[in-house]
């Protein structure tokens, strides 16, 4: 008799350890929810689908709010680093865990302990998906709406690592009484599990802010990347959303802004012209024009200051990340040294490339006819191509 107890205590461990994954920190809405608190399992890592508008939006955690003084702190041009796991008690946090402690000590960068890769929707780091932290410059949580998140940064390894890297614009402008209303979030492969998304609300605050220029009115991103599944093999940089982004509302019963089909699930990455890093493009004086996005557009934007470009993509579908700046702690334990198989964001040193078409590489009394032929060149290609009209997928926005 006492085995099977013994049994069932390890089976019961077990059950809370594996599952999916969610951000963890005590500014989240509802951080101690646990599995008893709701009639179904509303647990921040439980996964989100087909729901109604209450019931997915802050994960339906908003009665369940943070200490007042529970803020997650977002020093402007620097990393921050979170913890995202299967269970609270495989992080720093487990003291408020159910089960306790569950880290794994000899890999302490765990996201599940004692759970497969697959238990937070993944077949290996090549196919993991990418991450986005949002934010929205309302203090009071009540008056946030879906158009009034931005996406600011990405993890594209996300959710690979327990110690997560997010890098933070340098120009992040202060939040209203000293407050603004952050969420993490996460959709994953389409080759790893059943269609969900994760959205986990938190207080937030930016810190060592130097500028006051507002973030770009937010929109709505465009599926433009390499998408060889859905036989686009290239990148239509022509088709991105550029500036200000919105988090990508997918797969529920209201409120989405994303219509993409089971299979074609939208991702926090080049798909949607999310890059690795800091979203440096998403406040108002960034771009001086936009030209409308669409399948056939050949103009890219017109960055407002000298020397910039906008956020490149090339052909496979990837950019190589820019060096991050130097993390900064959040209230969590010191990452630990990441192995050497692993590559988080902001660890290369490698420069990012730019268009190789960007403006700034032709002289201002050959800009005109340099474009011109740039673009004649691409209606050519373009004309010559033949697309077999099966592989079309409407996931791909007409203008």
């Amino acid at each position: 008799m006492m085995s099977v107890f013994v049994f069932l205590c390890i089976f019961s461990s077990l059950r809370l350890v594996s599952g999916h994954a969610s951000i963890w920190h005590p500014s989240m809405w509802g951080f101690n929810v646990t599995m008893q608190t709701f009639s179904y399992d509303n647990r921040p890592v439980s996964p989100l689908a087909k729901m109604p508008f209450s019931q997915w939006w802050f994960h339906g955690h908003l009665a369940y709010p943070p200490h007042p003084e529970d803020v997650f702190e977002l020093p402007a041009g620097q990393k921050v680093t979170t913890e995202i796991a299967c269970n609270k008690g495989a992080t720093t946090f487990y003291a408020s865990s159910e089960g306790g402690n569950v880290q794994e000590p000899n890999d302490p960068n765990n996201v599940c302990p004692g759970s497969p890769t697959s238990e937070y929707h993944t077949t290996g780091l090549s196919d993991v998906k990418g991450c986005g932290l949002a934010i929205a410059y309302k203090s009071d949580v009540t008056q946030v709406q879906p158009a009034d998140f931005t996406i600011f940064s990405v993890n594209q390894t996300c959710v690979w690592n327990r110690y997560t890297d997010f890098s933070v614009p340098a120009k992040m402008p202060p939040c209203p009484d000293n407050m603004c209303t952050c969420a993490f979030f996460w959709i994953h492969s389409a080759d790893s599990g059943s269609e969900q998304n994760y959205m986990n609300g938190f207080q937030c605050r930016i810190t060592d802010s130097t500028s006051t220029v507002g973030l770009a009115t937010s929109k709505v991103a465009r599926r433009c990347g390499a998408d060889p599944a859905n036989g686009k093999p290239n990148a239509v940089p022509g088709n991105c959303t550029y500036g200000a982004k919105q988090p990508l509302y997918w797969y529920q019963a209201e409120q989405n802004n994303m219509f993409e089909g089971t299979y074609s699930p939208p991702f926090y990455n080049d798909l949607y012209n999310f890059k690795d890093g800091a979203q440096d493009d998403i406040f108002q004086d960034y771009y001086s024009s936009i030209p409308v996005p669409g399948p056939n557009q050949t103009a890219l934007p017109v960055p407002a200051v000298p020397g910039t470009s906008p956020p490149a993509l090339v052909a496979g579908g990837t950019t190589t990340p820019v060096p991050a700046p130097t993390p900064v702690s959040n209230g969590t334990a010191p990452p630990p040294a990441q192995p050497s198989s692993v590559t988080p964001s902001g660890s290369q040193k490698c420069k990012r490339r730019t268009s190789a078409f960007s403006r700034r590489h032709l002289p201002t009394g050959e800009r005109a006819s340099g474009l011109s032929f740039v673009r004649n060149v691409h209606r050519m290609r373009q004309h010559s191509r033949t697309l077999n009209p099966k592989k079309r997928v409407d996931v791909w926005r007409p203008v």
